[in-house]
């Protein structure tokens, strides 16, 4: 796992000297004008949608009530910090990351108006965060193929879609959501392993613990 983060930064170091040299490169203007081939206003709307659901404001409400979730009705602590570590890590690496580049927004279409800086993608970085961590947790407390496959596949497509809406209504070249996914996608790894990490030396504490209370109540 951390050998895949290790790839995901070294990528993202490479697309962001890309996006800094090269702003209006290529591949980013073709890929975005095949996306925007596509408009329609049903799908416009539809895009504004997912759009709106990887907003700052509803991911701040949807991890709120996670949050809660976790500590209030499942006591899950350490799943709690895992979760605000997740995603506060993603938000401030991403202010941090787009005031040292400082990109420009796409200027050629704009179905929206955007403000901040392009590069990486914020509405990216976050949905990866989000759905990614609450696709990790539900993971580790379901047990059947079906239930894990249907995890897998509403958080991909909830990633998917949010990143291409951005593409789509002109608010960010390409290259500001591969990035976005690359830097989001080494935080969560990294956290994903520090919390396993942190799991299994706590483990063999517990059955000590347990072996312990165990002794005293056979000596009483």
């Amino acid at each position: 796992m951390m050998f895949f983060s290790f790839l995901l930064i070294i990528g993202f170091g490479v697309l962001a000297f890309i996006a800094n040299q090269y702003p209006l490169n290529f591949f980013d203007l073709k890929l975005a004008a095949f996306v925007q081939s596509f408009e329609h206003p049903t799908l416009t709307k539809f895009m504004e949608l997912f759009t709106t659901i990887g907003s700052t404001k509803v991911c701040i409400i949807l991890a709120v009530l996670v949050m809660i979730f976790l500590y209030f009705v499942l006591g899950h602590r350490i799943e709690l910090i895992f979760f605000i570590g997740a995603l506060g890590g993603s938000a401030v690496a991403n202010q941090i990351l787009k005031a040292i580049f400082h990109r420009e927004r796409p200027s050629v279409y704009r179905m929206i108006e955007e403000t901040g800086y392009s590069f990486p993608s914020g509405h990216s970085m976050g949905a990866l965060a989000l759905y990614g961590a609450l696709a990790f947790l539900l993971w580790r407390h379901t047990s059947t193929k079906l239930g894990r496959g249907l995890l897998i596949v509403l958080s991909s497509f909830m990633i998917v879609m949010i990143c291409v809406s951005r593409v789509y209504l002109g608010v960010h070249y390409p290259t500001d959501i591969i990035g976005a996914l690359m830097v989001s996608g080494f935080w969560l790894t990294l956290m994903i392993w520090i919390f396993q990490w942190y799991m299994e030396i706590r483990e063999p504490r517990s059955s000590s613990k347990l072996k312990a209370n165990m002794n005293k109540k056979l000596n009483i």
